[in-house]
């Protein structure tokens, strides 16, 4: 039998454009010969369509596109949709995959297994299904192939779906998915796949949806693995592909070229890539906009930008204060020129006098501090979402995950935007991508697209004379690592001090941690990378007063 997994890109809500997604690519995968074409889990929907779910009228849309589909859709073919439940009174649907066959609904398989942990709440949308599901495949040879069926979770369960097909006759078992992505995320979705093929003694073929939704990326990397646990077929990663394997008894007879998992910092970036771009475009804006000051994270977001949209969808701005230097104001210009983008410079000077003298009287008496800083952050923030009212750009945020987890960052200031891409890249990781995008460069023979003085120079917000991010923070190195108990591994103070942080600094991070969180909670919404995301994976309370320790301190 010749599989055919169509790892496709479709979008929440546009019901009948991810069916046609759907025909075409059954039309290409039957031409090509496959005996049966699998495609992700809730493809018809889209993934997670979140509580659309629970809009019977959305549910009957998908239904509705589904029935059309289904007497044009060539050979076999498994599709992912939700499918009503009217016995229950709850509102809940199913997460159910037909197969279809002939013009007909030959089978209908209802996800049994529902994550509700990370970034999955299926418990609030789906009802389980109880049921295996097992079919017969015709082939082009003349052979009928038990065919189990299952949708993500399922697979991920030993002694689950996957075993109960099998022992339900079924030689080959398929798995629909919508896998969000994280960095590491492919080899242990291997790993699954091949855990569940020698477990069960079958053949599994995972089929992923590639996309950017919201936060969420999902890279396809679709999997055929054979019943000895041997990878016979690998998709790309964040490209749509039709991913080929045939099979046939347990032993390999054809198998489509694998697709190498890319390093990890190349991983990394294009699962950047891919988020925003499918963020910007399936929100309809044609251009971004964001502030280049000449510091590494903007540099690194406009390098990203480029890549994703191209040169001519981006517009960089620049905007001086009397604290910028000659030299990152240089470099704000020579990376906008190298990577074609325009650039405009509106000088925020004026504007901060105008500020200041405005609020003179108030602050008689009162020396200058963070209050000042901010109003140039926010001054700046303006400019951009008057640009992007008049002209239709999306603003992007550019600070970073380690900012956003201790504070250092102004509240509609630069934290200002309609999307973070690197909300999510602790600040080692920028530099770590930086030197890998300026590394492709050099590979291409091109100049590099960010200045390598942005990359040496000591970071600073530039908002006061003579300032460093060391003046308020410990050195990113010690930071970042901290944070990754904390947040990442979701550690307390005294497992911090266990692992050799001085106490004075885990407390101090803590609170500043805490302190944060209506900040993060207001921010604009960035592509995930981690395990341990702010929004969807980390939720906790604003108002909070628990300080990170096991037991209170002695008083």
């Amino acid at each position: 039998m010749r599989i055919c997994l169509a790892q496709l890109n479709p979008t929440v809500g546009d019901i009948d454009a991810n069916a046609q997604l759907v025909l075409d690519a059954a039309r290409r995968a039957v031409n090509a010969g496959a005996d049966l074409v699998v495609f992700p889990e809730q493809v018809i929907s889209g993934y997670p369509a979140e509580d659309l779910w629970l809009k019977p009228h959305f549910v009957d849309r998908c239904v509705h596109a589904l029935e059309q589909l289904v007497p044009q859709l060539p050979g076999t073919c498994i599709v992912g949709y939700p499918e009503p439940a009217p016995a229950r009174a709850d509102g809940l649907v199913h997460n159910a995959a037909a197969v279809i066959a002939h013009g007909a609904v030959v089978g209908t398989y209802r996800k049994q297994l529902l994550p509700n942990y990370a970034v999955f709440d299926e418990h609030r949308w789906f009802a389980p299904g109880t049921e295996p599901l097992v079919v017969h495949v015709a082939t082009t040879t003349g052979d009928s192939v038990p065919v189990g069926v299952t949708i993500c979770e399922d697979a991920w369960v030993h002694d689950g779906p996957v075993v109960q097909a099998a022992k339900s006759g079924a030689r080959v078992v398929v798995n629909l998915s919508a896998s969000p992505w994280r960095i590491g995320r492919a080899l242990d979705r291997e790993q699954v796949v091949r855990d569940r093929a020698t477990e069960a003694d079958v053949w599994v073929a995972l089929c992923n949806q590639v996309a950017g939704q919201d936060e969420l990326v999902f890279d396809g990397h679709s999997l055929v693995a054979a019943p000895d646990g041997t990878l016979v077929a690998r998709g790309m990663q964040f490209q749509e592909d039709l991913v080929f394997a045939d099979v046939a008894g347990d032993a390999p007879v054809a198998a489509a070229a694998t697709e190498p998992i890319p390093d990890v910092d190349a991983e990394a970036w294009e699962g950047l890539r891919l988020g925003l771009r499918d963020y910007v475009h399936k929100n309809g804006f044609s251009s971004v906009v964001l502030g280049l000051s000449g510091g590494i994270d903007s540099a690194l977001v406009l390098a990203l930008a480029v890549d994703a949209l191209g040169a001519d969808a981006v517009e960089a701005v620049t905007m001086p204060s009397r604290f910028s230097s000659d030299g990152t104001r240089g470099d704000a210009h020579a990376q906008a020129e190298v990577l074609g983008v325009r650039m405009h410079e509106l000088p925020i000077e004026p504007l901060v006098e105008a500020f200041e003298q405005s609020l003179a009287a108030e602050f008689t008496g009162r020396e200058p501090d963070v209050t000042e800083e901010n109003l140039q952050a926010r001054i700046r923030g303006t400019l951009l979402m008057a640009l992007s009212n008049k002209f239709g750009h999306l603003v992007l945020a550019t600070g970073n995950k380690s900012e956003y987890s201790v504070g250092y960052a102004t509240l509609y200031g630069d934290m200002n935007g309609g999307f973070a891409p690197i909300k999510d890249v602790p600040k080692t990781r920028v530099y770590r991508l930086a030197r890998w995008r300026n590394a492709q460069a050099t590979a291409a023979a091109a100049r590099p697209v960010i200045p390598p003085s942005v990359i040496d120079r000591e970071p600073s917000a530039e908002l006061r004379s003579d300032q460093r991010d060391s003046d308020s923070l410990p050195d990113y190195d010690v930071l970042d690592a901290l944070l990754e108990l904390l947040v990442d591994h979701d550690r307390g103070v005294e497992d911090a001090i266990a692992a050799g942080y001085d106490e004075a600094l885990v407390v101090r991070v803590q609170r500043m941690l805490d302190r944060a969180e209506y900040k993060r909670r207001q921010a604009p919404p960035g592509v995930r990378i981690s395990s341990k995301a702010f929004g969807r994976d980390r939720r906790v309370p604003i108002t909070n007063r628990f300080d990170g320790r096991v037991a209170s301190p002695a008083r």
